[in-house]
């Protein structure tokens, strides 16, 4: 009788990752350990080259990386690779002519690292050319005898042995290995599964895993079943199907799910195994090759395999959709969260559009969802696929267009992504609409940066801020300012704001720009470059010290996000006559603060005073910015509600109640992305 799974005792298969290292690469080992340690993964199978083993640097290569290994993950070493010199053919695919040879090496490896490890996997993938030349080995005679002499060993030796994988799978191959004793000496076997692979159609884990089980039920034998190996590329780009692919495979009824891999391969990998033809094999990382995420790595370094579980059921795409949807790219982010769960609230349907590139914004999903359940839809895509966009916006009665690059510093290292997502994006959303028989309303939010430095305006400074000398200019900075674009970031958003205001005009698009000042409120993550508020909030909170670039007395208007949430309301509401026009939106002159005085606010609410740094002042850096909000009043009867006092301290007791400083060190990525509630 088979022994029962781990996975049908209800608790899962166990993760690891897929990495094979050549000897000196010392620095591509840390870094992939950085990696791992980052998602918390504990298992990791490598490749142990027996051919690598017999050249001046394998021993002390390997004498180095398995305890280096050893040291963060449980080791799977795959032993594979004939040394040329001992193979019937001088490639590393030959049978040996001696095939105890590959015995006395494991033999060897536990005598020196057998301490390291448990299991041994022997071998990988025989039934493709370039790792087992089967053209030399007809019916895998060597083969067996090889392995079956090595596993019977590896017991002896106190280990136990795992039987490679093969892709595709093949259930006879376990009857050709029972009838010639390798099956006995087995205490797991590996199953390969690449849902992305061109060459196979794919058939799913269900019948993959349940294909080998009742071949294995029907020998008697009652090996472990791991998936050795699987992954999925995006060479595409498609994101989403890597975690859909994922989180398939950790429902797998296995006891272990290895994953490949940690990061993209650069366009020569250098590997004895294969200099790659097909593109495909090159993007199967969580992260690419520069070391920038991919959307899998982003979910599960935050919240862990449960949030990955969690975030698959929403990145599936949908098909159809209510016409009078709402459609919120960035919707995923501190604002569009705050203004899905009020049309949530009302009653709408809410389709997010969001790459979910912002560290912690999967978790303000997870709370929409938990709250308003089938009501908001997520789609998870970039506003550079205009294919991807395109089915969106199809759907939709309305759209809030918030997706951007928002950072100032992001735009100064990176002036072509930003130009691409902020122009790019905001154009490829416009030709859509344009497209459609009736354009649903649009409202665009730009910002206060297209406005530029504003240096031509005169300041007087007190002991806390600044002030214009002009009294004209203390009601705040109204429309006719003339734009004076100032970093990439300014150029970008400016140009969307004034292609968005054209096609207005041109095409009778029914689109409104707002140019917001500080928005703050519920569910920011507030960072260095963007969120000042809330990011000096969280500082505070963490006891961390806090940054002021320039002398601190730099003045803003601040807007609390529920009063923004009006403003966006009463726009749509009013677009047929608002249309073709941008509005400054921020708190006015009534809710102007310093960043002195805000540090001053913090001390009163923490009964201390913060620590502080100082730094340059920033590229175009505003020293005064105020809006003048009184177009829009006038357009809508809108006012700001909520003052500085009052919000600050609405935040800072969220902030408080959702940061909790004894949370577990290890649970650090739901710890980050609490914030983002």
């Amino acid at each position: 009788m088979r022994a029962r799974n781990k996975t049908d005792q209800g608790s899962g298969p166990r993760p690891g990752l897929v990495e094979w290292f050549r000897p000196g690469e010392y620095q591509r080992v840390e870094n992939v350990l950085a990696k791992v340690r980052t998602l918390g993964v504990r298992e990791m199978r490598t490749g142990i080259c027996w051919a690598d083993w017999y050249t001046s640097e394998g021993d002390g290569w390997y004498a180095w990386l398995l305890p280096r290994l050893a040291a963060d993950v449980n080791v799977l070493p795959c032993f594979l690779y004939t040394p040329p010199s001992l193979g019937m053919a001088p490639k590393f695919s030959s049978p040996p002519r001696t095939p105890k040879a590959y015995a006395d090496f494991i033999d060897v490896m536990i005598t020196r690292f057998g301490g390291l490890f448990e299991w041994l996997e022997l071998w990988n993938h025989p039934n493709h050319p370039d790792e087992w030349d089967s053209r030399m080995d007809p019916g895998w005679r060597i083969f067996s005898e090889m392995i079956g002499g090595a596993a019977y060993w590896i017991r002896k030796r106190g280990k136990r042995a795992v039987l490679p994988g093969l892709w595709p799978s093949n259930p006879q191959w376990f009857d050709l290995m029972c009838e010639r004793g390798v099956l006995s000496h087995i205490d797991a076997v590996g199953v390969h599964g690449f849902p992305s692979s061109p060459e196979f159609g794919w058939r799913g884990w269900e019948q993959e895993v349940g294909d080998v089980r009742r071949c294995l039920d029907r020998l008697g034998a009652n090996p472990e079943i791991w998936i050795t190996q699987t992954g999925f590329s995006t060479w595409r780009g498609n994101e989403k199907a890597q975690v859909w692919a994922f989180a398939d495979a950790m429902n797998a009824p296995v006891e272990r799910v290895y994953w490949q891999e940690v990061f993209d391969k650069p366009a020569i990998t250098g590997s004895p195994d294969s200099l790659h033809s097909d593109e495909r094999d090159y993007h199967y990382g969580l992260l690419h090759a520069d070391s920038s995420p991919k959307l899998l790595f982003r979910l599960w370094s935050e919240g862990g395999l449960k949030s990955v579980k969690e975030s698959a059921r929403f990145v599936r795409p949908q098909s159809g959709g209510s016409e009078t949807r709402v459609l919120i790219t960035g919707g995923a982010g501190f604002i569009g969260t705050n203004l899905a769960d009020r049309l949530l609230t009302e009653g709408c349907e809410v389709t997010l559009y969001d790459n979910l590139s912002r560290q912690g914004v999967g978790c303000n999903v997870t709370w929409l969802r938990e709250k308003h359940g089938n009501k908001v839809r997520m789609e998870v895509g970039d506003v550079r696929d205009a294919a991807g966009l395109k089915s969106a916006v199809l759907s939709a009665g309305r759209v809030f267009h918030f997706a951007a690059q928002v950072a100032v510093t992001t735009s100064l290292l990176k002036p072509r992504d930003d130009y691409e997502i902020n122009i790019g994006g905001t154009l490829n959303l416009l030709e859509v609409i344009r497209g459609m028989n009736n354009p649903p309303p649009l409202v665009f939010t730009s910002t206060n940066k297209v406005y530029g430095a504003l240096s031509d305006l005169c300041l007087q400074r007190n002991s806390t801020r600044y002030q214009p000398f002009d009294a004209a200019l203390r009601t705040g900075i109204n429309e006719e300012r003339p734009l004076d674009f100032h970093s990439p970031y300014g150029c970008s958003k400016g140009a969307a704001d004034q292609y968005v205001l054209d096609y207005a005009r041109t095409f009778n698009i029914p689109a409104i720009v707002f140019r917001m000042s500080c928005i703050y409120g519920l569910h920011q993550m507030g960072t260095e470059d963007q969120g000042w508020i809330a990011h000096f909030l969280i500082q505070a909170i963490k006891g961390e010290p806090i940054t002021i670039c320039g002398d601190g007395l730099q003045v803003r208007d601040v807007l609390f996000v529920d009063d923004l949430v009006d403003a966006f309301l009463l726009a749509q509401a009013n677009s047929h006559t608002l249309s073709g026009q941008a509005f400054n939106i921020g708190g006015g002159l009534g809710n102007t603060i310093s960043l002195t005085e805000l540090l001053d606010l913090i001390g009163t609410l923490q009964n201390r005073m913060p620590e502080v740094r100082k730094d340059d002042w920033r590229i175009g850096d505003q020293r005064y910015y105020v809006s003048d909000t009184r177009k829009f009043k006038a357009a809508t009867g809108w006012a700001a509600r909520v003052s500085v006092r009052e919000g600050v301290q609405r935040l800072y007791d969220w902030l408080v109640e959702s940061y909790r400083p004894n949370m577990r060190q290890t649970e650090r990525g739901v710890h980050r992305a609490v914030l983002a509630h």
